[in-house]
């Protein structure tokens, strides 16, 4: 994930996704709309640092509260990066909650209606899956 534009101090900011470990929630080339400072709870995606490289931002699912900090998942099983490979994420790495996404116009001539089928699905809050906790305690 990088990060595209954020003035100092300002609770929100953008960010985009690269890779597929958010798949099929947030793809390769999303924008994000993150809220800085946000808190978190569990069934949220959080944009935080990397724990083994802090200068790498990363955008994972918040899938619980543990002792040592929030454990954090991809929505994609077959993607690594995660807390099964890094644990539990301290609290003072978690940047904020990401609230929408929108994924930029495709390149090249479209015809009238993939324009339209683009514009109603360019735009969509990223809402939570309280499901994930119980995903995690099923495996």
């Amino acid at each position: 994930m990088t990060g595209l534009g954020r003035e100092p101090g300002a609770p929100f900011g953008v960010a985009e996704v690269t890779g597929p470990s958010m798949l099929p929630a947030l793809a390769h080339g999303d924008r994000l709309l993150v809220h800085y400072g946000a808190a978190v709870r569990a069934g949220e995606v959080a944009v935080l640092r990397h724990p083994l490289q802090q200068d790498l931002l990363i955008v994972k699912r918040v899938a619980e509260r543990r002792e040592e900090g929030w454990w954090v998942l991809g929505d994609n099983p077959y993607a690594e990066g995660d807390s099964r490979v890094f644990g539990a994420v301290p609290d003072d790495l978690v940047l904020g909650r990401v609230r929408a996404r929108y994924r930029p116009r495709p390149r090249g001539p479209r015809s009238a209606l993939g324009l339209l089928v683009w514009a109603f699905s360019a735009v969509r809050p990223v809402l939570s899956d309280r499901s994930v906790s119980r995903r995690l305690r099923a495996r």
